[in-house]
């Protein structure tokens, strides 16, 4: 018996930390985006239902091929607010 419910307590707390999901722009301030970005370097944010995309502090956080771009998001209190950069890869052009 003992067990089991140290087995359904395990589970209901893993259960709870999926649900807590990731941060949303749309319930932030652009100031609160940013400084969210800063101070994690890098992190998964929300930008809408079902839509997200992984934003940088800067190019450390970038991997090799890759080059840091500023990308602008909704937030709650702007349109368009510079959150961060995202990683894009680097295109190579042929001479």
């Amino acid at each position: 018996m003992k067990r089991t419910l140290l087995a359904l307590a395990l589970l209901a707390e893993a259960g709870s930390a999926a649900a807590q999901g990731r941060p949303d722009t749309l319930t932030m301030t652009c100031r609160d985006a940013q400084a969210l970005v800063n101070r994690s370097g890098a992190l998964v944010l929300g930008t809408g239902p079902f839509v997200y995309d992984r934003y940088v502090a800067n190019q450390t956080y970038c991997s090799q091929g890759e080059m840091a771009q500023p990308d602008w998001l909704r937030t709650r209190d702007s349109s368009a607010c510079m959150v961060g950069y995202l990683c894009k890869p680097v295109s190579r052009r042929p001479f």
